[in-house]
């Protein structure tokens, strides 16, 4: 029994020490694997793959960037209707027009940049005639909204503008991956034809990312300006009605003739007397 637990306990170092040393080298063998093998390179992102490979591309689509960005903000710093048609610019107007102070309508008009002072403006300076007037005052709408409308415009030029700019730089991408693969006798290894391909495609991603802000903006922007133009033009011709000159009134109908009176002296006028009838011949 004794032999049979030392003979036991033996078996149990054998396999142990078995185990051990297998583990061991396969340890080993993926160590060797590892060090042989090389190593993978990391994925980058699409800013570091920008921002690491520069061109011409890149910087024309940056600087319009920038240029979207403040016309955005601009944009809708502007288009308000507390800075189009503010409310105390048209009340102002109403209490000169109550008071018929239009020396003093025309003096604020003339230095006020709201909407409707800029359009009552030009028609007061025809007064008084209200056909005059009222074409003048039309036109400085017209004016004032297509000023309102070029404001925006650039952003409609700019979001169809960034599609361009990145195929452009895709094209340009394209043509040096392959040019780069032809010089190596068609014999580039794919990750390299693959990164060449993906910087390619950065700048479609750059122009979509500087098309797609604009053109929603310039959407927005748009409806917004016509309905404030349309609200200021409408709150124009309001006012122009308020001071509109009086008309000269309609002539009365003409009262019938009265007789004249006989003069002392004057011959006396004498009718023709009536023709007598015919008489009918007897048989």
């Amino acid at each position: 029994m004794v032999a049979m637990r030392r003979y036991s306990k033996y078996r149990v170092f054998i396999l142990a020490a078995l185990l051990g040393l297998a583990v061991l080298a396969v340890g080993t063998g993926w160590a060797q694997e590892a060090a042989a093998a090389p190593e993978k390179p990391k994925p980058m992102g699409v800013f570091s793959l920008i921002l690491n490979h520069l061109d011409f591309v890149f910087v024309i689509i940056a600087l319009c960037s920038v240029i979207g960005v403040t016309l955005i903000i601009q944009g809708f710093i502007k288009t308000r209707a507390s800075v189009m048609i503010p409310e105390s610019s048209t009340n102002h107007i109403r209490e000169l027009i109550g008071q018929r102070q239009f020396k003093e309508l025309i003096e604020f008009t003339e230095s006020d940049p709201s909407f409707v002072s800029r359009a009552l403006n030009p028609a007061l300076k025809r007064a008084p005639s209200f056909s005059a007037m009222k074409e003048a005052m039309e036109t400085a709408v017209g004016e004032q909204t297509a000023e309102a409308f070029r404001k925006i415009e650039y952003l409609n030029i700019l979001g169809n503008l960034g599609p361009l700019l990145g195929l452009l730089g895709t094209v340009l991408g394209m043509i040096d991956a392959f040019s780069a693969m032809h010089a190596a006798g068609g014999s580039a290894s794919p990750s390299e034809l693959a990164f060449g391909i993906s910087r390619a495609l950065a700048h479609t991603f750059l122009g979509l990312a500087l098309a797609i802000p604009c053109l929603a903006a310039f959407g927005v922007l748009r409806t917004m300006t016509d309905r404030l133009t349309t609200q200021g033009a409408l709150l124009a011709e309001e006012l122009l009605l308020m001071i509109k000159p009086a008309e000269a009134k309609a002539p009365s109908a003409m009262p019938a003739p009265r007789p004249v009176a006989a003069v002392p002296g004057a011959p006396a006028v004498r009718k023709a007397p009536l023709p007598a009838p015919p008489i009918p011949a007897q048989s």
